[in-house]
This record gives C-alpha cells, structure tokens and sequence, in this order.
C-alpha cells in the first residue's frame, strides 16, 4: 500500500510540474484584452505597426486615438488665444495625445514648478485627471473641471479616499498646487483643465488615471465616471512616452485566485485530513489530491501577483507580497515532505507528524492574514471584506462543529474499551 501511496503522489507531483509549465501561456492568454501594454510615443508612431497590433486583437477603431490626425492637429492649436495668463504665455510645452481625445501639456521648470493643460472633447458632465502613487485610484488626487447647466465654469481638487461617491472629497487632495488661480476654459468642442503644481523634485514617470461622466456634479459631488483609465507617463522623457496599463481585472483575477486557493482549497484539504480519518486510505488521496490543487492555485496567484507588481512599481505592498512568498514557501515545504515521509512504525514518525501538522496550520493561518491584507491594500471594497469574513466564519463553525464530533467519538471509544481486570492481592498471614 506503502509503494501505491508513493507511485500515486509521485504521478499527481508529475502533472503539477506539468501545469506549471504551461501556466505562463495560459495567463498570457487568459490577461484581459484592454491590460495590453503598448507604448506611445510623441511623433504619433506607435512601438509596434498598426497591422500587428490589429493582428493581436487590439481594437485600434474605437476608445484609445493615438497619434491620429485628430490628435496631431489639436496639438497645434493655439492655445494662447484663449487661455488667460500665464497659461497663454508658457512657451515650448510638450504635447502628447494620452487617451481618447485627452491631449496633454505640460511645461516642467528646473525649481519643480509645472503647469499641465488637459483638454478632451466635451459635451456635458465633467473632465478629471488623477496623480496615483500606485497606478491605484483609491488614495489619488484629482483635479476635475466642468460647466454647470448654467454655462459656469467650476475646477476643483479632489481626494479618492475610496470607490464609491460619497468618498469622492471636493476640496482635499495632495496635489500642491500653486497660488495662480487653476482655470477651465471651453473652445469649440474640446475643454481645457489648467493649473499649477509645485513637486518636491523633478516629476519622472508618473501613473496618471483620466475620466469622464456625461452628468453633471451635484453640489461639488461628482457622479459617477462613464469611463477611465491609468497610464504611465515619462514627464522627464525628451520625447513624451505614454504607457498604457490597465491592471483592474488582473488584480481581480488575482484576489480570486488566492481566496480560492487559502479560503477554501487548502482549507478543506486540511479538515479532511484531521477529521476523516477513520476512512483509511480515502482520507490520504483526497487530502494530497486537494492540497495539490490549493498548491497550484496558490501558485498561480503569486505568479500573477508578480506580474501585477511590475506592471504598478510604485505599489506599496511590501507586507503583503513578503508574507504571500513566504507562505507559498511554506506550502513547496510541506510537498517536498511528501518524499521524506517515514513509516509508520518508525520512531521518527512522530516527529515528522508534528512539522507536517504545523507547518500546515502556519501556512493556512499566514495565508488568510494575507488574503485579509490583499482586500485593505488594494481597496477591494465592503464586498470583498464581507465575502472574506462570511467564508472565515462557515470555516470555523465548521470546525468547532467536527471537533466536539471528533471528541464525542473519541469519549465513546474510551468507554467502550474495557479496563483490564484487576485481582484482589491476599495479604500473606
């Protein structure tokens, strides 16, 4: 039974290392069309033709106009003609169309002072444009123009303290603006968001997100965007280049993958191992089956974590990505004991036993600390946080559940073992 059991792991360890090889080429494929990377640079040529990207199924016909005709000649305008000083007075701005009909300028002085002029088609609602420390919406700033019902101009700061509207602050952020009046400014059909801004150093790379809504702000309350988007921009590039990411499903994909995997794959394998154990050798082949899959599982979220990080550098998850691979090490531990597993008669057993059990139960408990940090650091939401704690709970009922089962049973064998019979000693007269 011993050589099946051995045969049996080696056979499952075998079509693991078998899926992870193919993993890499199913997340490449698996990676949502719009999380395509493609840089754009300020001539209007981009890094690769036009002829292959549409041969790699990006749709070049809608959303995203770069370097289009449109784009280069609202470049040209002469935005001197109608933007109040100083704005009309900044000579040698760099131009680069971004997104959509966004155009951007921007003039970048040697003291850190910088002036960007944002533009974009406008019929109603409003127009924004966000600094991200993380590429990440949540705890960015924003700047937001519109025109009332009433043709009045309004640009405000905002401060995205989280997802839904009403953490939308007006009036907050940590955008350092100058004291020259930001303006916004309607000609023809494009809007232009003008304003100053003092950085404590030279802006380099920079995650940007631009939105739009076509309704009206409420009181200063903005309504919720019809679409957005976060670029990576080089202010400090000679050539203005724009990197286009877009990493909201891949973090999804991500949290999904690494609650199955800690939430309930390696969960469940762990509570068939201690409670079904009276089903022997059921209980060992649905307990190894399942902690291989968690295991893939959990791989496939760090490999997909890593690549979520490159995309977004100036992410700070430090915690959460240190604790993620040490728990995946943990979990490589605990297979590689598989091959080191002494029989049962050994003396050694015991021990072996006693580091398989608790390596286990660290590597689950880290893994939900992690899965608990994942849902705080990327802003999943009330949603995430309910779903968690719902699945944490059935967990533990569960288990207290088994446990008092498992005591019960053991409590009845105890009774039913009888003790071993005891005879009188006659005293010796």
């Amino acid at each position: 039974m011993a050589n099946g059991v051995s045969v049996f792991i080696r056979i499952l360890l075998g079509l693991c290392v078998l899926s992870l090889s193919l993993e890499p080429k199913i997340m490449a494929v698996a990676i949502d069309e719009d999380e395509r990377i493609s840089e754009i640079h300020d001539d209007g040529d981009d890094s690769l033709p036009r002829h292959q990207l549409e041969a790699e199924g990006v749709d070049l016909s809608g959303g995203a106009v770069y370097g289009s005709g449109l784009n280069s000649e609202l470049c040209d305008t002469d935005i001197s003609s109608f933007l109040p000083p100083p704005y009309s007075n900044i000579s040698e701005m760099a131009c680069s169309p971004i997104w959509n009909t966004f155009i951007l300028r921007y003039s970048q002085r040697d003291d850190h002072d910088m002036t960007i002029i944002l533009s974009a088609v406008y019929t109603t609602g409003w127009v924004g444009m966000g600094f991200s420390k993380d590429g990440m919406m949540v705890g960015s700033s924003a700047m937001v123009g519109w025109f009332n019902k009433k043709g009045q101009a309004r640009i405000q700061q905002y401060y995205l303290q989280g997802t839904s509207v009403s953490q939308v602050i007006v009036g907050k952020g940590e955008l350092p603006l100058r004291s020259v009046p930001s303006v916004v400014v309607l000609h023809g059909p494009m809007i232009y968001l003008a304003f100053q801004v003092q950085f404590g150093s030279r802006l380099g790379r920079q995650p940007i997100i631009l939105a739009f809504s076509t309704a009206y702000p409420h009181h200063y309350r903005l309504s919720h965007h019809v679409d957005k988007t976060t670029i990576m921009f080089d202010f400090s590039a000679g050539s203005a280049s724009t990197l286009y990411v877009k990493s909201s499903q891949m973090k999804k994909n991500h949290g999904i993958l690494g609650l199955l995997g800690w939430g309930v794959i390696l969960p469940l394998g762990a509570i068939i191992a201690r409670y079904l154990r009276q089903k022997d050798p059921l209980w060992y082949y649905l307990h190894a089956i399942i902690q291989l899959v968690g295991f893939i599982f959990v791989l496939a979220t760090v490999l997909l974590g890593i690549q979520l990080y490159d995309k977004i550098r100036n992410a700070n998850v430090q915690a959460h990505r240190g604790i993620g691979i040490f728990a995946l090490v943990l979990c490589i531990l605990q297979i590689l004991a598989v091959f080191l597993r002494p029989n049962k008669d050994a003396k050694i057993r015991k021990y072996w036993n006693w580091y398989h059990h608790w390596f286990g139960r660290i590597a689950l408990f880290f893994g939900a600390l992690n899965v608990m940090l994942g849902i705080q650091v990327g802003y999943a939401g009330n949603a995430w946080k309910t779903g968690y704690g719902f699945l944490l709970g059935m967990i533990f009922v569960t288990i207290i559940v088994l446990e008092a089962l498992l005591w019960m049973r053991k409590s009845n064998l105890e009774e039913k073992t009888p003790s071993p019979p005891s005879f009188p000693m006659n005293p010796i007269s």
